[in-house]
């Protein structure tokens, strides 16, 4: 495996000064990502599972009518949706009329409720996850959400600011350059192996695990 510093001189000879401003990533600190209303989050996990497999574009367009059609997000209101509540957002012409993903949005406020009410807020929890756990932080969302497996729920903490890599095609192809994995990663061995590397590379370079992601993106030809 190569350290970090000798992977960026690879990204450095493919992208130059360019490259810097493509790999910076806002990472928010425990506080800041408590201080995020319970809404915000399952808003976001909403915009991430409407636009997965989407034109996200067609999404981000349509998102102040999705605001205005789930009531700003306000948990315990979406929570206490009823069949009849789905119902009726599957005939709003506000909003993408998905209904496996307005359902999972419901799923999604009972999740974050259960989560608020437990730890004080579901951003406290979020920010108080050990920074060395990102894979076991994805897994509690794959498990106690619904939709936030793949990459739904990485992308979802990217967004509001939670230090993550992702594991895109680039970052793939080249972890599997470094040895580390042999394809994809989803079994826990692989996932466990990217994890430590990515630590190991935190701790010689002292940047954020997004900003590492994407150098790793960036050192692959395409």
């Amino acid at each position: 495996m190569q350290t970090l510093a000798e992977i960026y001189e690879t990204a450095y000879e493919r992208h130059g000064d360019a490259l810097e401003p493509r790999v910076e990533v806002e990472v928010r600190t425990p506080a800041e990502l408590a201080a995020l209303g319970d809404d915000r989050w399952l808003a976001q996990m909403a915009q991430r599972i409407f636009s997965a497999g989407f034109v996200w574009s067609v999404v981000e367009a349509k998102w102040p009518g999705f605001e205005e059609a789930f009531e700003g997000f306000h948990v315990p209101t979406v929570a206490g949706y009823t069949a009849d509540d789905i119902g009726r957002l599957k005939q709003d012409t506000r909003i993408i009329r998905n209904g496996p993903k307005i359902a999972a949005t419901v799923e999604n406020a009972r999740f974050v409720q259960d989560v608020s009410e437990a730890h004080g807020g579901f951003g406290r929890w979020i920010g108080e996850w050990p920074d060395d756990d990102v894979i076991g932080l994805w897994d509690a969302l794959a498990k106690g959400g619904s939709r936030l497996g793949g990459a739904t729920g990485p992308m979802m903490l990217r967004f509001l600011g939670k230090d993550t890599f992702i594991l895109s095609n680039d970052v793939v192809a080249r972890l599997v350059a470094e040895g580390i994995v042999s394809k994809k990663p989803t079994s826990k061995r692989d996932l466990a192996a990217v994890q430590d590397a990515f630590r190991a590379w935190r701790a010689e370079s002292g940047r954020s695990y997004g900003a590492i992601s994407r150098i790793l993106a960036c050192s692959i030809d395409g």
